[in-house]
């Protein structure tokens, strides 16, 4: 998969960044994202985007740095040009695309709400009426809930982590995030077997996008 996926955009990235043999490219990635990024006890930052960033430099054959970023600084930090490529499972927008340049898009995970198994709810605006959902700040899917659901209580977090850790204390009714986020980091988690998926994968092209770039 890996291989594909650096055949995909390894061209397009060429294009956008055509750096010279000398120069070293620095590439930012949140560090809180597990498994696509985190940070493990030594200090390293590993994952899927962190494998894919070593085989894209591999591929072009650049020298790489790989630096921590939080999400809500990714794109202004680009846009100031502290560094040169956003590798941290940022979706395709309209909204982004105005600002910076992607990749072809190299995969895409649906978007799902998460609560505490039998809580019942119904995955509408009036279903959710009232309901506290809590979501990661800057990101497609606090566009989503604030465009659809303005009638519930919706509450920003530095990171989807921090968000499933509220929800698991109950200070949240429900978690909207990708599924393999849901999955990884509350679903396989420690007290994790008392949550569940609710409803349907959620879709809207505006707020979340076309996919994952670089």
């Amino acid at each position: 998969m890996l291989k594909s996926i650096v055949f995909v955009v390894g061209l397009t990235l060429i294009a956008i960044v055509p750096a010279k043999a000398e120069e070293t490219l620095r590439i930012a990635t949140e560090g809180a994202y597990p498994p696509f990024n985190q940070v493990d006890p030594d200090g390293s930052l590993s994952g899927f985007d962190i494998d894919i960033a070593n085989a894209l430099c591999d591929d072009i054959k650049a020298k790489c740095e790989i630096v921590k970023q939080d999400w809500d600084g990714m794109i202004p930090g680009l846009l100031a040009r502290k560094y040169d490529l956003i590798v941290a499972s940022m979706t395709i927008t309209d909204e982004r695309q105005k600002k910076v340049d992607f990749t072809h898009k190299y995969y895409q995970a649906p978007d799902v709400f998460s609560a505490k198994k039998g809580s019942g709810f119904t995955i509408s605006p009036q279903g959710l009426k009232g309901k506290i959902i809590g979501v990661q700040r800057g990101t497609i899917h606090a566009c989503y809930v604030q465009k659809k659901f303005p009638d519930s209580q919706i509450k920003f977090y530095p990171s989807q982590l921090e968000s499933f850790s509220d929800l698991m204390a109950g200070r949240l009714d429900l978690v909207f995030a990708d599924s393999i986020g849901t999955d990884q980091q509350l679903l396989k988690a420690d007290g994790g077997d008392a949550y569940e998926i609710v409803g349907d994968t959620q879709k809207d092209h505006e707020c979340l996008g076309e996919g994952i770039g670089i």
